[in-house]
């Protein structure tokens, strides 16, 4: 029987959530995504092809990455415990390969292994960590815009709800960092609790998905203050935490006239070990190794870690990818040239862009990291409505060939703000790219 069908009978077969996850995509930029990738851009043979922009990937570092682990796989035998069972929550050598590579490039302090669990990728450990911290209908609070796809994290199976905190409405307010405070937070404590739920999980990302802003250490430290107080378990993603911009390049410099230093909560955690504090990693992004899905939580809460443990076997990691990752982590002086040229790397693609933006004065939030630029497209929309911005999305992509991440799901309420991919793209494809975008606002 098709799917057709299926959808036509008038009873379905799944579950209540079974039928919800049918009918709900992970995204909505899927399809064009994928049609995206079946016609790809090249200079002769293909030059009306896609330039997909729209999935956070990172490919500008992954073939120094991959000529070290095919080095490690030609140079060492692989150990026999690589086919049998290993801990739900990661394997020793792993965990402690991964406690060093986060003292030594994030928290500058000592990390005890024992504080991290791992499972298969960023969203198993959102889905893992939600479901083992709040029941179904608790509230999970995110500073909009954020991650679409938290929705899903934590939603679809932990039963949580998400709660979009305004901070602010146009992107000259993130000038001075993204403003959060406590007295939103309380705000925020109180109409959750009038809808009969519990504030009950807040989650920062830092650098943030999508404006590229960062939190300050003053902030990190009152908010958690406020969350300990409260009894609320405060979550910080740091999945973009190496992905920095230079700040200090002569050509971007002046664009920070109030400079934010990037402080990891991992540090701010190893002081207060309290159990309200978590944190969240991932090598998809800094490391460019989507699919290899790595995704860890840390965390001393130690009844946390050990139900992450005893509730996690469906989500673990091969012991093959632990084995090889653990060689390359191990390696330090690899992993000191690797992010070196990352760095490099990253902030040339962002000047590409930023030098394009500028041109076809469009705003955008200057980004301290991550993979992305946030930018308002509004004076361009046909209507102020989720319908304009679709239009708008669709026919960018179908004039140029550029395929931008939708505004749907971002939870922001100012409409015409939408995310690019700066690092999907190598960087000759994604001045192309520019170009491309740079030519449609003069039709316009």
């Amino acid at each position: 029987m098709n799917s057709k069908k299926i959808a036509k009978m008038s009873q379905s077969s799944l579950s209540q959530k079974g039928q919800t996850a049918s009918e709900s995509p992970a995204r909505v930029d899927m399809e064009i995504y994928f049609e995206a990738l079946d016609n790809p851009y090249h200079p002769t043979d293909n030059p009306k092809g896609a330039l997909p922009m729209n999935v956070a990937e990172n490919h500008l570092c992954w073939e120094m990455l991959r000529d070290r682990i095919q080095q490690v796989t030609r140079e060492h035998e692989i150990p026999d415990w690589v086919a049998s069972y290993g801990d739900p929550a990661g394997i020793p050598r792993f965990r402690e390969a991964t406690a060093s590579f986060l003292e030594n490039h994030l928290f500058g302090t000592h990390v005890n292994p024992d504080s991290l669990a791992f499972s298969v990728g960023a969203t198993s450990v959102i889905e893992m960590t939600s479901f083992l911290l709040a029941d179904p209908s608790d509230t999970a609070v995110i500073p909009a815009p954020s991650y679409p796809v938290y929705t899903g994290d934590i939603g679809v199976i932990p039963g949580v709800i998400r709660y979009d905190l305004q901070t602010h409405e146009e992107l000259e307010e993130l000038k001075n960092g993204i403003p959060i405070n406590t007295q939103k937070l309380e705000q925020a404590k109180k109409d959750i609790e009038a809808k009969g739920s519990r504030f009950k999980i807040l989650i920062l990302t830092s650098p943030d998905n999508p404006t590229g802003g960062i939190y300050s250490e003053k902030q990190l430290r009152e908010t958690a203050d406020w969350c300990i107080a409260n009894q609320i378990h405060l979550i910080v993603n740091e999945i973009y935490g190496l992905s920095l911009i230079d700040i200090s390049h002569p050509e971007i410099k002046e664009d920070y006239p109030n400079p934010i230093e990037f402080v990891s909560f991992g540090k701010i955690m190893s002081e207060y070990q309290n159990p309200y504090l978590h944190f969240w990693y991932s090598f998809s992004k800094d490391f460019g190794v989507s699919g290899f899905r790595i995704g860890l939580l840390h965390s001393f809460n130690e009844e946390l870690i050990q139900a992450y443990r005893n509730a996690g076997l469906s989500h673990s990691i091969s012991n093959y990818t632990q084995w090889v990752m653990s060689e390359v982590l191990e390696d330090k002086a690899f992993l000191e040239q690797f992010f070196s040229t990352y760095r490099e790397r990253l902030t040339e693609s962002y000047l590409i862009v930023r030098k394009s933006l500028k041109r076809m004065n469009i705003p955008f939030n200057p980004s301290f990291g991550s993979l992305f630029v946030w930018m308002d497209w509004s004076k361009f929309l046909s209507e102020e409505s989720a319908e304009g911005e679709e239009k708008l999305w669709m026919e960018i992509y179908q004039q140029t060939g550029v395929l931008l991440t939708p505004t749907n799901g971002f939870g922001h309420k100012k409409k015409g703000l939408y995310r690019m991919v700066i690092t999907s793209l190598n960087q000759s494809k994604l001045q192309v790219a520019m170009d491309k975008l740079e030519d449609f606002t003069k039709k316009k």
